[in-house]
């Protein structure tokens, strides 16, 4: 990333700003924004997340509010209520308290005197769900967002669960945030209430996986926040961003096919990360897009910001199968709308080990799996949160324990783009069941690397909200739609698709190993073929190169560390994949603050024995500044049985090395069909 040092308007920051609530609670903001706005207003752009502005974020921060706040905007960014510097105490995410202190803070950003009365949002991750969110809320203020990696549907298409199976990011997600609440205010910003905040915050923002287990299908609870229930509720233009190694490219799809306003998609290589930080690589020059859009949508700028594609996406080149890459080849194609006139779906049947062209016979037959627990070892997250090592390596390992259905060589370059749909004609012999799909890009020396993958309970099949147990030894049929995809397959290579009864550590497991069989004849794959004839529709590279402000500075104080491992032992048959993101010790030189943060994570299992799946995750913050020291130690372990769900926590919290809160949680929570 280029770092610039020299912007259009000189910038002014105030480091800690309070915002009244009209409930009597003040939450923290930091604002940029050029000095000539208190002669000449400018709009206000917000960033509304929990996730501590003057340290956990403030790296990142420096880059792009910085860089806005020079080219003509206030840029702003506020704790959420109960986090960082913010009053009060946060207890979930997307409450319809957040909603309503945001459109308190855009109302209140769009009376200041340096504000033009126009306001835009922006965010990643959960900035970006609450962008989407308040622009369903329609606010006066409000003319345009900014959403990057979020979702339109937080039940089907989030981090809690995928087609009704549940994920462990379930569990790693709420380890976050139970490490991240439970974190104190900085005493140097909030002066002596510091403590009583503290406590405040550990006695009552509480144990978030409980709620998200007592809610295990589609319900009110997931449809609150989820703008897919009426997509014309939006009705300020949308900037929909999001990368192939992310959990969330496929909203962008759904939100380029059903909004009814202006709108723009872009996906690119990347992993959790704004584009202008993107790995893997090619990253790109996404402020100077943003700067464009705002400059249209906010000051009325006739600009390029709506000329060309409605949807740009990376077309990814063939690679060998890798758990991080630096970047990924490939080349920026562009569609007109979406659906694109130019993807045609082409159905391949299942035949005995193959899949089949559209034109060519295959027998009727049946194919059967019962697939080990180890199967799912090498997928890699749900979500690559921070880029390596988190991607998916290679699947044979993974396709031992699962059906197998081979293309023929390919005789020429084949492209995808969109979702593959597996239409599956199946019986099972246990009344709940999963199935795991995947599509990989298999090398003539056989390396397999996952391209897309789909899960779905099949108690869902026909309503997350409503879900059926099934009757063994029954027919049944049911669509599993896998994660959308933009991938160029060369000659000689295949196409494998790969149908597994388990998908663990990724998902949870069924409550008890499951038989399924296939009707392979009866059954076929979607694939969202782009013909290679087709033209890229962009005239010349569309983006320009990285760029942001110089970011603040950190001293190493102790280096930290990153595992992924998987390990079996086979005289007692225990398996577990550990992951360890220690991040050490920093010094954030500007406000002398030494952060420490250590997550770990442990997924294991007995041979396959469904009983000993167990997940546990562990995190360790620390703050200190001179006589000043605060630490807090959250634990989760999440085990199951045929017929409920298992929860213990911990947390305890120190001042220096004196042990100041402690707290435990012991929780069981009923199966619902999952």
């Amino acid at each position: 990333m280029r770092t610039v040092t020299s912007l259009p308007h000189e910038v002014d920051e105030d480091e800690h700003v309070w915002i009244p609530l009209s409930d009597g609670t003040r939450l923290a903001g930091r604002i940029w924004r050029p000095v000539s706005s208190d002669e000449r207003p400018v709009p206000a752009v917000l960033e509304f997340i929990p996730y501590r502005k003057r340290d956990l974020t403030a790296l990142r921060d420096s880059i792009h509010h910085p860089y806005l706040a020079g080219h003509g905007y206030a840029s702003v960014r506020v704790d959420l209520r109960g986090s960082g510097d913010s009053e009060g105490v946060l207890t979930d995410e997307y409450l319809e308290q957040e909603f309503r202190d945001a459109e308190e803070v855009l109302d209140w950003l769009a009376r200041q005197p340096w504000c033009s009365g126009r306001t835009g949002m922006m965010g990643i991750s959960w900035g970006g769900f609450n962008a989407l969110q308040l622009a369903a809320r329609r606010p006066d203020s409000l003319h345009a967002i900014v959403t990057v990696s979020s979702s339109d549907d937080r039940y089907a298409d989030d981090v809690h669960y995928k087609g009704g199976c549940l994920l462990s990011d379930n569990l790693s997600w709420a380890s976050v945030m139970f490490a991240y609440t439970s974190c104190p205010p900085d005493p140097e910003l909030v002066g002596e209430r510091w403590r009583e905040m503290w406590h405040e915050r550990l006695e009552g923002s509480g144990l978030w996986l409980e709620e998200w287990l007592r809610h295990q299908r589609r319900d009110d609870y997931w449809r609150h926040g989820s703008i897919c229930e009426d997509f014309s509720d939006v009705n300020c233009p949308v900037l929909a961003v999001s990368g192939w190694a992310d959990g969330y490219s496929n909203s962008v799809f759904r939100l380029m096919e059903n909004l009814d306003v202006p709108r723009k998609g872009l996906i690119g290589p990347w992993s959790h990360k704004y584009p202008h930080l993107g790995k893997p690589g090619p990253a790109v020059g996404f402020l100077q897009e943003v700067v464009r859009w705002w400059d249209h949508w906010l000051k009325d700028v006739d600009n390029n910001a709506m000329d060309g594609p409605m949807l740009h996406v990376w077309m990814e080149d063939s690679m060998p199968p890798s758990t991080a890459y630096e970047q990924r080849p490939g080349r920026w194609v562009g569609e007109p709308s979406w659906p694109s006139p130019h993807v045609h779906p082409v159905e391949y049947t299942l035949g005995p080990r193959i899949l089949a062209e559209p034109d060519e016979e295959v027998a009727e037959r049946s194919a059967t799996i019962e697939s080990p627990l180890s199967v799912g070892q090498f997928a890699g997250k749900w979500c690559s949160y921070n880029a390596p090592p988190d991607l998916p390596y290679d699947q044979r390992e993974d396709d031992g324990g699962s059906l197998v259905f081979d293309s023929a060589k390919l005789s020429e370059h084949v492209e995808f783009l969109g979702a593959p749909v597996l239409n599956l004609s199946f019986e099972v012999d246990r009344p709940v069941a999963m199935v795991a799909a995947r599509l990989s890009d298999v090398a003539p020396d056989g390396r397999a690397t996952r391209v897309t993958y789909g899960l779905l309970n099949l108690t869902h099949s026909h309503s997350n909200a409503e879900p059926e147990k099934l009757v063994p030894g029954e027919t049944y049929q049911a669509q599993v739609y896998l994660n959308g995809c933009a991938q160029r397959f060369p000659p000689h290579h295949r196409i494998r698709l790969s149908i597994s009864t388990s998908y663990w550590p990724l998902a949870w497991p069924p409550p008890e190993p499951v038989q399924l069989t296939v009707h392979t004849k009866r059954s076929s794959i979607e694939l969202p073929i782009r013909p290679t004839t087709e033209p890229d529709n962009i005239s010349e590279y569309p983006f320009d190169e990285p760029e942001g402000c110089p970011p603040i500075t950190e001293t190493q104080l102790r280096s930290g560390d990153g595992r992924w491992t998987v390990s079996r032992d086979l005289v007692d048959y225990k398996s577990a994949l550990e992951v360890v993101k220690d991040l050490g010790t920093v010094h954030l030189d500007d406000i002398d603050l030494e952060l420490t943060r250590n997550a770990y994570e442990r997924y294991s299992w007995v041979g396959d024995d469904f009983n000993s799946v167990r997940g546990e995750n562990t995190w360790t913050m620390r703050f200190a500044r001179g006589d000043w020291q605060a630490e807090t130690v959250t634990h989760t372990v999440l085990t199951s049985t045929p017929t409920e769900f298992r929860v213990h926590a911990t947390l305890d919290a120190y001042e220096g090395t004196e042990r100041v809160f402690s707290r435990n949680w012991q929780r069981t929570f009923p199966r619902d069909h999952v």
